[in-house]
């Protein structure tokens, strides 16, 4: 079942997935569509899954699930992941790919595979204070608090 994003409670389970790229007007438009519509249907052993979503920047797709009344099932997250990979078939995009990393170059978004990170930070062109994108976070308040924030706070730091 479809619920506002902002309504989620803090504890719910976060998926954030990010794109290689910027999606235009029109390609935020039929995602946000295709999220609608899936998150409707999303179901675990029959039950309706509490669950919403919010795009990010024009290129992060997060999707929080409550799990109080029903968890998801290892069927339900396959479905999840069948439906995000039908994103990046029909967008020709990369949202899976988790050895890449996001972080923000003024206001610009930069997307850069692990091993070049590391070299941008070995390069001083990356610092302690760089704002990147945790999309390690397991909840909503993990999410809020942890996502966007200076490479020190972050998993990143082993690299600044």
């Amino acid at each position: 079942m479809l619920v506002d994003f902002n309504e989620l409670p803090d504890h719910s389970r976060i998926w954030v997935y990010q794109a290689n790229r910027s999606f235009t007007e029109e390609e935020q438009k039929g995602l946000e569509e295709s999220l609608t519509e899936f998150l409707k249907e999303w179901t675990a052993h029959g039950s309706d899954l509490n669950a919403g979503f919010e795009m990010k920047y024009k290129r992060f797709i997060v999707i929080g699930l409550d799990q109080t009344n029903v968890s998801a099932s290892g069927c339900s997250i396959d479905a999840s992941v069948h439906f995000v990979q039908s994103l990046e078939q029909k967008y020709n995009v990369e949202l899976l790919d988790r050895m890449n990393v996001s972080f923000k170059q003024g206001e610009y978004i930069a997307y850069k595979p692990l091993k070049d990170f590391k070299k941008l930070a070995k390069a001083k062109s990356v610092s302690p204070n760089t704002i990147v994108f945790n999309n390690l976070v397991a909840t909503k308040q993990e999410y809020l608090e942890n996502w966007e924030v200076p490479a020190s706070e972050s998993w990143h730091s082993r690299f600044v």
